[in-house]
């Protein structure tokens, strides 16, 4: 059986169908069977998709599945049982669909900006996570440069028993010029600090028993 990951937040922007692109090149990259999973009505990660499809000539080692309604979560299922890794990009505002495919997950990975509001957003996503029982990693993304916000915000966090990912992405145009094309940022600029954060951010939340 492989593993399903949920990147899921409430708050729209936060960064999921980005974080759900470039994870999914780099564990490709990395021998994994990957499928991705699009239940976002805005169909932004199917968009990307079809753009690696028109630049490689084919998918890349990355499988696509557009489900949604209550087909998703045995589609979760049912992927999980074919490839290494599922990631599947949600819809924001705790849509239905969303709350199917967590309880079919194994875990969720929430990306958050470097914002109060964000953190306060999260919290729904939170709770959801842990009426079901799933194991969840909060990610701050699109950090600034320079500040000493990030350092609160990943305080906070902390303090309130929550989990934080070590690696963070910081706020760099590699991470959206990558995907205009249907790469990602190991793709297209693999000795970049984009690359180098997501290589970090893999190798924390990687599948158990999956080395790379």
């Amino acid at each position: 059986m492989g593993t399903t990951i949920i990147i899921a937040q409430q708050k729209g922007g936060a960064g999921k169908t980005t974080l759900a692109a470039h994870l999914a090149v780099l564990f490709a990259s990395q021998g994994l069977s990957i499928a991705i999973m699009d239940i976002d009505p805005q169909k932004s990660l199917s968009a990307w998709h079809a753009a690696r499809q028109q630049t490689l000539g084919d998918d890349g080692g990355i499988t696509l599945r557009q489900v949604s309604g209550w087909r998703s979560g045995a589609e979760v299922k049912r992927l999980g049982r074919d490839f290494d890794l599922v990631l599947i990009d949600s819809p924001p505002h705790g849509d239905t669909d969303a709350k199917v495919a967590v309880r079919a997950a194994d875990r969720v990975l929430m990306p958050i900006q470097p914002s109060p509001m964000d953190y306060w957003a999260a919290r729904q996503t939170i709770e959801l996570a842990n009426r079901e029982g799933k194991d969840f990693t909060l990610v701050l993304n699109r950090l600034p440069s320079r500040g000493r916000l990030a350092d609160q915000i990943r305080a906070m966090i902390t303090s309130d028993g929550l989990r934080v990912a070590d690696s963070s992405l910081g706020n760099r145009q590699a991470f959206a010029s990558s995907l205009l094309t249907g790469l990602g940022v190991t793709e297209a600029q693999p000795r970049g600090l984009a690359a180098q954060e997501i290589r970090a951010l893999g190798k924390e939340i990687r599948p158990e028993g999956r080395e790379a």
